[in-house]
């Protein structure tokens, strides 16, 4: 039992935070923004989103998310956490600015041998389109 404690111990210590922040602007001419909007992490690790500006949240594209793990559904105004349990995509979106593009892609792990049959049949609504197209390409770069 202890041999148990302690190898679950050191994989708990071996996995990192990686925070994303929830903006209005980049100061670089892109609105409505996660900050990074593309993020590698290994399975996991935790993803925090920090609401840096109001009026926006964290959430699962539920059709971009590894079976089995919960989906995220932050609150508005609120910060907000997911592990990446199992190796995979993650689609986020900011609820009431999805449709303007309002986007994230975390990526864990190798992509290839998890859930990429969603990603490909995955079509982003409105203005998301384009900047999950953006996306898509530094998945494959």
């Amino acid at each position: 039992m202890a041999a148990l404690s302690l190898a679950w111990a050191g994989s708990a210590a071996l996995a990192a935070e990686h925070e994303i922040k929830i903006k209005n602007t980049n100061g670089k001419g892109k609105f409505m923004v996660f900050e990074p909007e593309f993020l590698k992490v290994a399975p996991g690790d935790t993803v925090k989103f920090v609401i840096v500006d109001k009026s926006h949240n964290a959430e699962a594209i539920t059709e971009v998310w590894p079976e089995g793990v919960e989906p995220l559904k932050g609150e508005m105004n609120q910060d907000a956490e997911f592990v990446a349990e199992k190796p995979g995509i993650y689609g986020i979106k900011c609820r009431p600015h999805y449709t303007m593009g309002m986007v994230a892609l975390i990526v864990a792990g190798e992509p290839t041998n998890t859930n990429k049959d969603q990603l490909d049949a995955f079509k982003a609504p409105g203005g998301a389109k384009k900047r999950w197209d953006e996306l898509l390409k530094q998945l494959n770069p």
